[in-house]
């Protein structure tokens, strides 16, 4: 079985990567378009099962940082939930762009009643649905409800996933005050990432790169 890993960022994929395993990780760097054109070319390749995972906001107020949120079409869905029983089952809705502020993610939880948003889910199971494949998600929260991310956030990440240094500094530069919400916004990100980390491997432990692929059911 092959697994197609929808992810953001390069910090994540390399959590995914797993030298001999049939798993695939394709970078979205918060390119929706150049995303979806890459998860299409890899699954015309390789058909399996493509899985959005990686870090995301919470849009439930009960979620806190590391806390784990599984979507997705049942079958898959419920094997992921069995290698990581702590998680929370509930929608995972995407966005092109980050959803920064608490305001915003109190507007989308009331319009879609998702758990948590992330910025590859929604174009991963549109290909998944257009290629009659199986689709999960598996998202780690970082930043709360009710956090507001800084400026300096939402200019961190560079096209190809990795992390935009120079316009982070530029941006603490300009609004030193920021300073404070940054520093939470990185520890909240490393903790998200450990609990990616743990998931994954444990999803690893489960045999999910040797779970045969079902059938997409519409």
């Amino acid at each position: 079985m092959t697994l197609i890993i929808a992810c953001g960022l390069k910090r994540e994929a390399r959590i995914f990567d797993r030298p001999g395993r049939d798993i695939f990780v394709v970078i979205g760097g918060g390119q929706a378009a150049r995303l979806e054109r890459d998860l299409y070319d890899q699954a015309d390749r390789f058909p399996g099962i493509i899985l959005s995972c990686g870090i995301a906001g919470a849009l439930a107020p009960t979620l806190r940082p590391g806390d784990v949120v599984i979507d997705g079409d049942a079958v898959v869905a419920e094997r992921l939930a069995e290698a990581v029983p702590h998680a929370c089952r509930g929608g995972i809705v995407g966005n092109d762009a980050i959803v920064a502020t608490a305001a915003e993610k109190r507007l989308l939880r009331e319009r879609t009643g998702a758990l948590a948003v992330d910025m590859e889910s929604h174009v991963a199971v549109s290909v998944a649905s257009r290629k009659g494949l199986p689709f999960a998600a598996l998202r780690v929260i970082s930043d709360r409800a009710e956090d507001d991310l800084p400026p300096a956030a939402l200019v961190g990440m560079r096209p190809d996933g990795g992390m935009a240094l120079g316009a982070v500094l530029t941006s603490l530069a300009r609004a030193p005050r920021q300073l404070p919400a940054l520093i939470r916004t990185g520890r909240q990100a490393d903790q998200a990432f450990r609990g990616l980390e743990t998931a994954f491997e444990a999803i690893i432990r489960a045999g999910m790169a040797s779970f045969e692929t079902p059938t997409r059911s519409f």
